[in-house]
């Protein structure tokens, strides 16, 4: 099931056209169409350095991990903004680069290797049953099992029959 975006591109494109047709500022479109102003910046942005192709949802990429390491080093040895880096390697979302530069503090090259999507292959559906030995059961263990079962019926009919007794003389 894929995500929805929340702008359509032929919204985005409206509000590039006012900005650079038009020549409106971002502030005034970003009244006017009712949207965040770093969205039309971005966008104005993104359109200017691909076309019309740049406002096109961009969704659950991919990126390898010698293209993030590749992005964090630009940023570092050109000072670029996480913006001017976003724009530049067509990266969707500034907090993209963030977690990256994150990941990579914290955790070194292993913290940009591409994580494992979905439910772990660990997980399973018998986790609370118990798997049946091959080996019979000893007379002593054959005993203890069904002293344990006489034990449980033993219980629930006492509990039965406190019922039938509770519902012949209800308390007042």
């Amino acid at each position: 099931m894929e995500r929805k975006a929340k702008y359509d591109y032929a919204f985005k494109l409206e509000c590039v056209e006012l900005v650079l047709k038009k020549h409106y500022s971002d502030r005034y479109v970003s009244k006017l169409k009712q949207t965040a102003r770093w969205n039309i910046r971005k966008w104005v942005s993104f359109y200017k350095a691909y076309g019309k192709i740049g406002l096109l949802p961009r969704m659950n990429q991919s990126y390898s991990a010698k293209f993030k390491l590749k992005v964090l080093n630009i940023i570092e040895k050109e000072s670029l903004s996480l913006m001017q880096a976003g724009i530049r390697f067509n990266i969707p979302d500034i907090s993209i680069v963030l977690k990256w530069k994150k990941d990579f503090a914290n955790f070194g090259l292993v913290g940009l290797q591409p994580k494992q999507r979905g439910r772990p292959v660990s997980m399973s559906n018998n986790k609370g049953k118990k798997s049946k030995s091959e080996k019979p059961l000893t007379r002593e263990q054959e005993l203890l099992k069904e002293n344990e079962r006489l034990r449980c019926e033993n219980e629930l009919l006492k509990k039965l029959q406190a019922l039938i007794q509770a519902r012949k003389n209800p308390k007042p």
